[in-house]
C-alpha cells in the first residue's frame, strides 16, 4: 500500500514510549498531525518535541484514558490543537501475569480498564466526528493473546479478547460511513513492557536475563522480538486511503507464533 496522510490528524494513546511512540513517528512521517497522549507528561512531551524537531506538527497531552472525565478533556484538547481527529490509535495497555488463583480482583479490573475500557471510551469520544465527515480510521493495538490463550495471562488475554470483539462489532456498525475499525495483534515486541515480562520470569524462576529471553523467543519460529517499527508500519498501512476495504480485521504480527 502506498499513500500519504497529509492533511490528516491523529490521536495516539499510550504514545509516550514503545509501540505508541513508534506509531506517532510513522504517522507523522507520513504527513499527519499527531497528538500523543499518555499518563506520564515527560514522556509525551519528549515524543512531541522529537517530532516537532523533525518538522512535524505534534502535541503532547497527559491523560488517564481509563477515566471518562480525562477522555472528555483529551477530546477537548485534541480538537483545540488539531481541529479534528481523523485517526485514533488505541494503544494504551498494561500486562500482568499470574496463575489464575493468584489474580486479584484489582489486577483483573486494572487490566480490563487499561486495555479494554480505555479503547471503548476513546472510540466513543472520537468516532462521532469521523462518522460526520464520512472518513476515519480507528486502529486498536491488541495482542496475539486476544486470539489465543496462554498460561498465567488469563486477565491480560481476556482484556485483549475484549478489544478484538469490540473492534469487530464497531467495524460492522460503521462500515457504510467511510470509517474502518481494525486491530493489530503483535506477539512479543521489543519494548519496556516485554522487559517487564522478562524481569518477572527472572524473579519467579531464578533464570538469568538471557535464559528468560530465550524462553520468550522459544514461542516464535523467527526467534526474535518484533520491533515497534514493524507494528507501526502495519498501523500506518491500515490508516491509508488505500486500506478502505480492510475493516474488522485483526492483523497478526508475531513472526509465525500462532501458526505453530
Amino acid at each position: 500500500m502506498t499513500g500519504s496522510l497529509a492533511g490528516r490528524s491523529a490521536v495516539i494513546t499510550g504514545g509516550g514510549r514503545g509501540i505508541g511512540a513508534a506509531i506517532a513517528r510513522v504517522l507523522a512521517s507520513a504527513g499527519a498531525s499527531v497528538l500523543v497522549a499518555a499518563r506520564t507528561g515527560s514522556q509525551v512531551e519528549a515524543v512531541a518535541s522529537e517530532l516537532e524537531a523533525s518538522g512535524a506538527r505534534a502535541f503532547g497531552a497527559v491523560a488517564d484514558v481509563t477515566d471518562p472525565a480525562a477522555v472528555a478533556k483529551l477530546k477537548e484538547v485534541a480538537l483545540e490543537r488539531l481541529g479534528r481527529v481523523d485517526i485514533l490509535v488505541n494503544n494504551a495497555g498494561a500486562v500482568h501475569s499470574a496463575p489464575v488463583e493468584k489474580i486479584t480482583l484489582d489486577d483483573w479490573q486494572r487490566l480490563l480498564a487499561v486495555n479494554a475500557t480505555s479503547t471503548f471510551l476513546c472510540t466513543q469520544a472520537f468516532l462521532p466526528g469521523m462518522l460526520e465527515r464520512r472518513w476515519g480510521r480507528v486502529v486498536n493495538v491488541a495482542s496475539i493473546a486476544g486470539l489465543s490463550g496462554g498460561r498465567y495471562i488469563a486477565a491480560y488475554s481476556a482484556a485483549k479478547h475484549a478489544v478484538i470483539g469490540f473492534t469487530r462489532s464497531v467495524a460492522a456498525e460503521v462500515a457504510q460511513f467511510g470509517v474502518t475499525v481494525n486491530a493489530v495483534c503483535p506477539g512479543y515486541v521489543d519494548t519496556p513492557m516485554t522487559e517487564e515480562s522478562i524481569r518477572r520470569i527472572m524473579e519467579k524462576t531464578g533464570r538469568s536475563r538471557e535464559q528468560a529471553l530465550a524462553a520468550i523467543l522459544d514461542t516464535t519460529p523467527q526467534r526474535r522480538l518484533i520491533t515497534p517499527e514493524e507494528v507501526a508500519a502495519a498501523v500506518l498501512a491500515l490508516c491509508l486511503d488505500s486500506a478502505r476495504g480492510i475493516n474488522g480485521h485483526a492483523l497478526v504480527i508475531d513472526g509465525g507464533a500462532l501458526s505453530r
